[in-house]
């Protein structure tokens, strides 16, 4: 079990353990035997493994125990996602991964706007509103702080999906820039752009 799948070959060498956690958590053993037995060669090349492999286990349960937390998690996220019945997408950022991960967490229970709004931010990283008609069972999901469409919108819809009531219909609404935000921009800046960077561009 040590020396074969959890530790030796699977969850440590798999994720790399920082190299100063392994010195963090590396003990001083010589500091245990008497004057005389610290002399020789051998007791303390014996010694330097030893205390190398106890500080590499060190290291190890510390990751380990970081990854019951969603805020510190790296490849333990993948359990998260599957506890919440999310696709793991190792092409995202573990940043990103967290943030969909957090969504779910927020929308757990009764769909209200504020919660549909706590997910599009935590999605979006910045301010949306959402615009409620009634009478047609609809919402619309405006984002006000990040301009252009967010990254993961796929991953959000789905999300959406899971949490609203099945006769509740969405559309959604981009924020793209206007010709006030980019006329002081000079010619030679706006060549370098593209039409869609500038449709998006912040000072």
């Amino acid at each position: 079990m040590y020396g074969h799948n959890p530790y030796g070959t699977h969850a440590y060498s798999d994720n790399n353990t920082e190299d100063n956690d392994i010195e963090n958590t590396k003990p001083d053993l010589h500091k245990y035997l008497p004057d005389w037995m610290r002399l020789g060669f051998n007791v303390r090349k014996l010694l330097e493994l030893i205390a190398d492999q106890l500080g590499i286990l060190g290291a190890f349960i510390i990751e380990t125990r970081m990854q019951k937390s969603i805020d510190h998690a790296t490849w333990g996220l993948v359990d998260w996602e599957k506890d919440f019945g999310l696709m793991s997408e190792s092409s995202l950022s573990s940043n990103r991964r967290r943030e969909i991960v957090k969504a779910k967490l927020i929308g757990a229970g009764t769909t209200t706007n504020e919660m549909v709004v706590r997910t599009a931010a935590a999605f979006s990283g910045g301010e949306v509103d959402v615009v409620e008609y009634a009478a047609e069972s609809r919402v619309e999901i405006v984002f006000i702080g990040v301009k252009g469409i967010p990254p993961n919108m796929a991953a959000f819809i789905r999300m959406l999906e899971d949490i609203k009531p099945a006769h509740l219909t969405y559309s959604f609404r981009y924020t793209y820039s206007i010709w006030d935000d980019i006329k002081y921009l000079k010619w030679a800046a706006t060549k370098m752009k593209t039409w869609g960077e500038l449709r998006v561009y912040e000072e």
